[in-house]
């Protein structure tokens, strides 16, 4: 019962009393992000850094984020670290739920702030192509070991890597994720949605109780 109840309030999140949109909060954001990316360590990879490529939503930045991150930093001894960023619409076909909580300007400005990020690609694409690991000279692609979702063909978006022999699965030592935490939002609110009506049922049922009395002293 309690996952349907969380099945129906991540299925209504982002949505009015009239809204039908599962784009709700979903920010068009061109790639002109030279500006944001100033926000980074603000150089470029030196000869010698091992550069690592990493992607993902990065939604409500947390712990299990920074725990990941650092150790793919942990992997090499001069680390440059590119975070991939999809955009919303991207986020939201592979999570659904009315996902991603955090727009694509939230997310970036998120990812940035952490200190073992060099650079951030907004808007990068679902599939490591051929085309960004040669652009960006990657040595190392990491993912997480939550799920990794076709794309929209069927395919392995980390098939190009792993072709190259240049993928590798990080533990983070983390079992936080923003689906964690948004069902941990969710249980609360109903636990206290529970409570308030629990409430409001005895003190209506004094108010009768007091009212009955009035009633036959009369």
């Amino acid at each position: 019962d309690e996952d349907l109840d969380y099945r129906k309030h991540t299925d209504n999140f982002g949505k009015g009393p009239k809204g039908h949109s599962p784009w709700t909060g979903v920010s068009q954001f061109l790639q002109t992000s030279q500006k944001i990316i100033q926000f980074a360590s603000g150089k470029e990879p030196q000869p010698g850094d091992t550069i690592i490529y990493v992607a993902g939503a990065f939604d409500l930045f947390h712990i299990g984020h920074v725990d990941f991150l650092e150790k793919v930093h942990q992997l090499a001894e001069k680390p440059y670290i590119i975070a991939g960023l999809h955009f919303d619409q991207e986020v939201n076909r592979y999570k659904g739920k009315n996902y991603p909580i955090m727009n694509i300007h939230e997310r970036t400005l998120s990812v940035l702030a952490c200190r073992y990020v060099s650079e951030v690609v907004i808007g990068a694409p679902y599939a490591v192509t051929a085309d960004l690991l040669d652009h960006f000279r990657v040595t190392l692609v990491c993912h997480g070991m939550t799920e990794v979702v076709p794309d929209k063909d069927g395919s392995d978006p980390y098939e190009e890597p792993k072709r190259r022999g240049i993928f590798q699965l990080v533990d983070s030592g983390s079992n936080l994720t923003t689906d964690l935490i948004v069902q941990r939002i969710i249980k609360n609110r109903l636990e206290f949605e529970a409570r308030n009506q629990k409430k409001e049922a005895k003190e209506l049922a004094v108010l009768e109780a007091m009212k009955r009395l009035e009633e036959e002293k009369h």
